[in-house]
């Protein structure tokens, strides 16, 4: 049976913890592709595509090992650059041969490159793109059912991709599926987990970024995965041992996960339900709207003017004290929503997709033609060569930086919370009929949010120009320095956009506005794969010139600053009138509470 609503608030630390520790562990592990494609290739998936030139496994299997005559020693070195030793004896550079490549007894090509990489692609793009139907489905059914869905599809990929590592020349397709349950079942741990801060208060930002932060540093679970096997331990062990794991996890959110969604921080601490039977209607109002009611009510009975009074209690032929009036008048919403046909129309929302477009290409891109851009920077080449030692060192370093999501995070949180405790958000208690008495002017929050939404996305894309022009240096130890870009800028931009739209939308509107930015980002990045096979086809794994035209698409994330500071003044001047508004009202009245002249 499932916890009550009042039992997980109980447990919301551990559930915290465990959320945290879960998401490093299984949701977006797929973004530490570069380890995996290693391991996956040791185990021999796609081996068999690798057949041209004689680079396949059943010529090389077959073929007798013979001895060389001295004659055939002849073929394997130079003329030039002899070097004489004395003695008649001559040292002569070695002729480089172009034989079938190797790792761990297994044949890779490029054409197993491209064919890996396809099923990155498929995996990232479920990533993203399975957010939408994943925020309307938790919006009916609440987080536990999604959870215990996405951990049981984890553990499955798993078992998946140890059954095809069992006969990779017969299961090499099953790392399709596998990474496709994989991608599906880490968003649905990613996505539920979001809504676990609900339960903080006045933490809630933080939980946020602390779990957006876990999400963008999983990638460096398969890292730390390969450690392991490079160590000795069987893939397929890994694997079953990670599968088992992730049953604990089902077991942790059956145990402790409620079947109802989380409420936000207002209705979760301060709900009071008011019943007034006695005049025939209900009332559920939470904190802040409590107090706003009560001291609605206590001023205008105090006012005594009993002519309105009696008006108001006849008006509509409704027979109520104005009391309960009031309670049944104000509990109105303030101001209408606006449509999502409009909000997914409005420019903000449009230049976030573009920002999120360009951002998500560039970033996996990176990933998923990393090993390639390493071995092609370390002098090697997978027709021509051994598999360069550095492109696994550098990939294992790749892996270990993503913990940086983790601590940089709450660093864009900060920015996002920057002097919101100092703003107004409209709803401040005055003395009523208070005649030259002056308060200090009070910052409007929702312009504040703003402001630190335009200072986010402005230091995101300075890194990610930044990122672009280190990935344009054909030098490998500055590669690190793009690591660390590749890493940060993850972590800030989720943040920032979802920053951005719980300052400017409607809070019942975030859930879908960020799926359908996660899905229309994930369909964009699919680009990746034929960006990948440029590279590898035309421009012979050279991967600049497809580093400069994504550093030129890089630019086109400055529009969205560039549009906040245009909107910010808008709001400046909306502040600027209701500020004139009440001004002449004052003068009018000679003071600023309206509810004094019911």
């Amino acid at each position: 049976m499932p916890p009550t609503l009042a039992t997980a608030f109980a447990r919301r630390w551990w559930m915290a913890v465990t959320a945290i520790i879960e998401n490093l562990l299984f949701s977006a592990v797929l973004l530490g592709w570069g380890s995996l494609l290693i391991m996956l290739k040791s185990e021999g998936f796609y081996s068999y595509l690798c057949n041209d030139l004689g680079n396949s496994s059943s010529y090389n299997l077959s073929q007798p090992l013979t001895t060389p005559t001295s004659d055939e020693y002849a073929d394997y070195y130079e003329s030039e650059g002899v070097v004489g030793l004395g003695d008649g004896v001559e040292m002569r550079p070695l002729v480089p041969v172009d034989g079938p490549l190797r790792m761990n007894g297994w044949l890779i090509c490029k054409e197993q490159d491209e064919m890996l990489n396809l099923a990155f692609t498929v995996g990232s793009f479920l990533l993203s793109a399975i957010t939408l139907p994943l925020g309307i489905v938790m919006d009916k059914y609440g987080p536990r059912k999604l959870r215990l869905l996405g951990s049981t599809c984890f553990g499955l990929s798993c078992l998946l991709i140890a059954y095809g590592a069992y006969r990779p020349n017969e299961l090499s397709v099953l790392i399709f599926i596998a990474l496709t349950f994989n991608g599906f079942g880490g968003m649905c741990m990613t996505f539920t987990s979001l809504t676990l801060p609900n339960m903080f208060g006045d933490l809630r930002s933080t939980f946020i970024a602390l779990m957006i932060g876990s999400y963008a540093s999983s990638a460096v679970t398969f890292p730390g995965i390969k450690v392991i096997y490079d160590l000795g331990i069987p893939f397929i062990s890994i694997l079953v041992v990670w599968a088992a794991c992730a049953a604990l996890v089902f077991s942790n959110c059956f145990f402790n996960w409620p079947l109802e969604p989380f409420p936000g921080p207002d209705d979760m601490d301060y709900t009071v339900k008011i019943k007034f039977n006695w005049l025939g209607f209900d009332h559920k109002i939470t904190g802040k709207q409590f107090y706003q009611q009560v001291t609605t009510v206590g001023r205008r009975l105090s006012v005594g003017n009993s002519l309105k009074q009696k008006e108001l209690a006849t008006k509509d032929g409704h027979k109520l004290c104005l009391s309960t009036m009031d309670l049944e008048m104000e509990c109105r919403p303030k101001e209408e929503s606006q449509s999502f046909l409009k909000t997914i129309s409005s420019p903000i929302f449009m230049l976030s997709l573009v920002t999120m477009c360009v951002t998500q290409l560039r970033l996996l891109f990176y990933m998923g033609a990393m090993n390639s851009v390493l071995e092609s920077l370390s002098d090697g080449d997978l027709n021509t060569g051994p598999l360069s030692l550095s492109v696994s060192l550098y990939s294992s370093i790749f892996g270990v930086l993503q913990l940086l999501c983790l601590m940089t995070t709450p660093v864009i949180g900060q920015i996002m919370d920057w002097k919101l405790k100092d703003c107004d958000d409209g709803e401040e208690t005055k003395d009523p009929c208070s005649k030259g008495v002056t308060k200090k002017k009070r910052r409007d929050r929702k312009t504040q949010k703003v402001t630190n939404a335009l200072r986010a996305f402005i230091l995101t894309n300075i890194l990610l120009v930044g990122f672009g022009i280190t990935c344009l240096v054909p030098n490998l130890p500055l590669q690190i320095v793009s690591f660390v870009l590749h890493t940060v800028v993850r972590g800030f931009i989720h943040s920032a956009v979802g920053g951005l739209y719980a300052a400017v939308y409607p809070s019942s509107q975030f859930g879908s506005l960020t799926g359908m930015q996660s899905l229309v980002s994930a369909v964009f990045a699919l680009l990746q794969q034929p960006l990948f096979l440029a590279m590898m086809g035309p421009l012979k794994g050279d991967p600049l010139w497809v580093n400069v035209g994504l550093l030129v698409l890089s630019m086109l994330g400055f529009l969205l600053p560039l549009y906040l500071i245009v909107y910010r003044r808008i709001l400046d001047k909306e502040q600027q009138q209701k500020e004139n508004d009440a001004k002449i009202y004052i003068k009018i009245n000679g003071c600023d509470i309206p509810e004094a002249f019911v």
